[in-house]
Parts: C-alpha cells; structure tokens; sequence
C-alpha cells in the first residue's frame, strides 16, 4: 500500500554493464555509457536499477571475479563516474542498487595473492579454503579433498604448487572465501558501509546461499537443500543478519536481495525473516514453463511461503524467456507473445518485478555466436558442449540499421546479429505496435493502480488452460491454452498483451480487467 518501503512493490531493471551503453567507444558498456540512458529508463516506468558488477576485475567471469571491492575497473570508468551516476540517477527518481559478489573473489585479489605466497596453516590460507588432500579410496589415491564440482563444470578443486588445493565453486579464478574467519566478515561489512556512504539504495547479493559450507567438506549429491553441504547452511543467516543492521543503520530505506537457488519456496522464506534480507529472488517463476498449472503452482507455493515476494523472468545468466517460450512452436512470434501476457501476470502480482535489460525491446536470444565470439567461462570448461550465457549479454541495440546500433562508436564486445536492426529501441519508440511501446503501457498501467489494490490475491475460476485472479479490483487472465476462452465478467480492458475480440481471450494473451468493486 501506499506507506509500504519502495522495495516491496518495485519494478527494478537489471543493467548487464558491459552490455547496455558503451560512452568511451571501447566496444565495452560503461558507468558513463548508462547515465547517457537515463531519461530512456525513466520513460520506461521502472523505480530502480540494478548494476552488475564494476568492480576492478581480470574479467574471468565478466567481473564476478572481483579484485578490489572498493573501486571501479577503468574499463567501466571512475569512482567519480559512479558518484555522478548515482546523482543523475535520484534526480530522475530512480533508485539504484550494486551487485556484491561475497562468496568468492578473483585469484587476483591481493587477499588471495598472499595466501598463495604464505605457507600452509597461515592467517593468509584461512580467508580462503584451502585444504589437504585426505585420501579416503580404497588404493589412497584419490586427487582432490572432496567429489564437490563446479557449477562452470569439472572439479571445484584447484591445487597449489605446495601440494594443497583451494575451494571454487565456480572458475578457478574465483576462489571461495572461508565465511567462518571473522576477518572475512568484518571485511564485507566494511565494504557494505563503502557503497553506502556513497549513497546507494541497496544490494543483490550474488550466490547468496553458498557462503557458509558444512564443516568437514563432506562428499556431496546434488541439490540446493537444507541437507546439503555447500548450499543454505543454516550459519549463512547469521551473516544477513549482520548485514541487515548495517543497512538499517542508514537513512531512507536500504534493501538487499538475495541471489537465492532453493529446492522449495519454505526454504527461500527462510531468507526474508524479518531481521535478514529484504527479498531473495524468486527463480521458480522463471523455470517454470508456459502452462496455467505450472504458473498458478509456483505462485501459489510463492505467496504462502515467502512474503515481500519477487518475480522475474530473465537475467543474465539465463536463456531469454521469449526464446524459452517459444521453443518447440509452430511460429517464431509465438515465444514474443508469451513474454508480452508473462509480463503482466508477473505485473499483477504482489510484490517486485526484476526486469532484464533488452526485454522491452523483445530481444531473443541469440543462438549463433561464433565460437572465438564467446567469452563465457561455462563454454570454454564444458569444451564448448555447453554455450553459456553470452547469449543472453549481446549489447543493446538503441539506434540506426547496422552494428553496433548505437550501442558506441567503436562496435560492440558480443557481434549483435543483422536482424536486430528491426529491434532498436529508436525504431521501436516510434512504433505504438512495438514491444518497447507494449512494456511502457504495461508499467504505466501498474503504477496508476500503485497504492490502491491489496496484497492478497484470490483466483477465480477459469476455463481450460488460463489463469483468472483478481487483486481487489484488478483482475488478470492469462490464457495458455489452444483456443479462446471467455473472459471473465468487467467493465473494463485495462491492457492487453494482444487484441480482444469481443469477450474472448485469445491463445497466449494476457489481459487486466477492472470490475465495479
């Protein structure tokens, strides 16, 4: 309601930095690159942005390897810079949030370069986790302290010219810091008061659930559960809660959300107690498929475990969903149309929406970089069986009919594909059909209603493969079906994701209804 925290009912835009506008010509997105946008994102209709990591970084992991958590890479620009963007930012009334990446550092942080040059057992080694090898085979051969993998693919161990290994749950130049040494965490509390002072609204916090691992390394299954020893350790709540006195130690409000893979929804909530974080991030929505049953389960398990829920469609990290929802259709148009009725059931759902940049624009992703193109770690460990992500992080196209599309001047990082000369967000701006038009209605929409409809949600009954529910006056039909369904009873079509033929909602539409209550 109206006296709620911004964060509660937020639309936030994920900005991938290398990807979204690039102000040096350097073919690399920049700090300067996103205060020149603004305006375009104010028109937009979000409250917030979301900055992916600028930090001082080898790029290993396109900057989740952080090198120094108190300064900005000179590829993204300055300090300076980012106090300029900050200020340009509020005085177009948007918030703004940084990614913190707590769980591991680069191999190139001075923390990690002195640990490899300190000897076994030393106050160096145990900010981090390194290990002997315990031989526990029948014939004691056995190569690494533990069977534990990396989510890049292959063994999470990396051995050291003395003979020991160290921890990293992702690239080797990404070691795991050891969560259980008190100098560790007084160091991210001081980094947190860093970014603060500077005047931030808040965090998201990377791999949030991975930063306490259970005592003795023990082998592992797979799985994100309680049960597991790498994953949401019951001790990595200690650490939010220290993290959340620190924030709400500052004026305004100051919010943190949690980059948070579980099993079930009981175990996300654990995460949004009261005294931790103020949200963690609601992954269910965006695996689940394009079906009623699939969406009214994960909302369902969603609202009666976790409160101040978030919902988002894609990231970074993962396949753009109107790719996902067009997968296996008989048209190509078939997976855009879905991501338009998507975004308003995810809009009239309590709580946020995390928009990924490009989304507007109905970009998909893109399939067919060349393999000396990409740059993501998971392509170059999986020996290129698996792609990885750079397709979800090709730059933005803003303007003109060839690469770089306004991305700069001096190309683009990712090569942007011919065909997305027709995607631009100029050309789109100038078009009331478009998907960039579609997302500005549709924020527009949501925040006329902002203030007005409760918290709780209530279904309503629906024929075939739709969803109806309503939200005080509010009502949103989702038809995932066939065929046309009969809209449920209104006086008015608010928005809709296609056209309306009469009282008929047609496949893959969404609508939002209001009623005379």
């Amino acid at each position: 309601m109206e006296d709620s925290p911004w964060w509660r009912d937020a639309v936030v835009y994920e900005i991938y930095v290398r990807s979204f506008a690039d102000a040096s010509g350097d073919g690399v997105g920049d700090l300067a690159g996103i205060r020149s946008r603004l305006p375009y994102l104010a028109a937009l209709g979000v409250d917030a942005i979301w900055l992916t990591p600028f930090y001082p970084s080898p790029m290993a992991d396109g900057g989740y390897d952080v090198a120094d958590y108190r300064d900005v890479d000179p590829l993204f620009g300055s300090l300076a810079d980012f106090d300029a963007l900050v200020a340009d930012a509020h005085a177009h009334g948007l918030r703004l949030m940084v990614d913190i990446v707590p769980n591991h550092s680069s191999s190139a942080h001075p923390w990690f370069q002195k640990a490899l040059a300190a000897p076994r057992g030393s106050e160096e080694r145990d900010r981090y986790m390194f290990r002997d090898v315990t031989p526990s085979t029948e014939d004691g051969a056995r190569q690494e302290p533990n069977n534990w993998v990396s989510v890049f693919g292959g063994p999470a161990w990396t051995q050291v010219a003395d003979g020991q290994w160290y921890l990293h749950l992702f690239a080797p130049e990404q070691p795991d810091f050891n969560w259980r040494n008190p100098e560790v965490r007084q160091e991210f509390l001081d980094v947190l008061r860093f970014w603060l002072d500077r005047g931030i609204d808040g965090f998201r916090i990377d791999v949030a659930m991975g930063l306490i691992k259970a005592p003795g390394l023990p082998d592992t299954d797979p799985g994100f559960g309680a049960k597991s020893p790498i994953w949401s350790r019951p001790e990595v709540h200690d650490i939010y809660r220290d993290w959340r006195r620190v924030l709400d130690s500052y004026p305004g409000v100051r919010a943190a959300v949690g980059e948070v893979w579980t099993d079930s929804a009981e175990d996300l909530a654990l995460y949004v107690r009261p005294d931790e974080l103020h949200q963690s991030f609601n992954f269910a929505w965006l695996e689940a498929p394009w079906s009623a049953t699939a969406f009214r389960k994960v909302i369902d398990e969603t609202l009666h475990a976790v409160p101040a829920p978030t919902w988002v469609l894609s990231n970074h990290d993962v396949v753009r969903h109107t790719t996902r929802y067009g997968e296996g259709a008989p048209d190509p148009s078939i997976g855009l149309a879905r991501g338009h009725a998507a975004l308003l059931a995810m809009l009239a759902l309590p709580g946020s929406a995390y928009l990924y940049q490009g989304e507007e624009l109905g970009l998909p992703e893109v399939k067919n970089l060349p393999p000396e193109a990409r740059q993501d770690p998971i392509f170059f460990r999986s020996k290129g069986e698996v792609l990885g992500r750079d397709g979800c992080r090709v730059p933005i196209p803003w303007a003109g009919t060839a690469p770089p599309y306004g991305f700069g001047t001096g190309g683009s990082w990712l090569p942007q594909p011919a065909e997305w000369a027709g995607l631009t967000a100029e050309r789109q701006s100038a078009d009331p059909s478009s998907t960039l038009a579609f997302y500005r209605r549709a924020l527009a929409a949501r925040r006329t209603l902002r203030g007005t409809l409760p918290d709780a949600m209530a279904w309503l009954e629906a024929p075939g493969d739709a969803l109806f529910f309503s939200r005080g006056r509010l009502v949103c039909a989702i038809n995932c079906g066939t065929d046309p369904v009969r809209l449920p009873p209104h006086e008015q079509v608010l928005i809709s994701s296609g056209l309306i033929d009469g009282q008929d909602l047609p496949p893959d539409t969404a609508a939002w209804l209001l009623t005379a209550g």
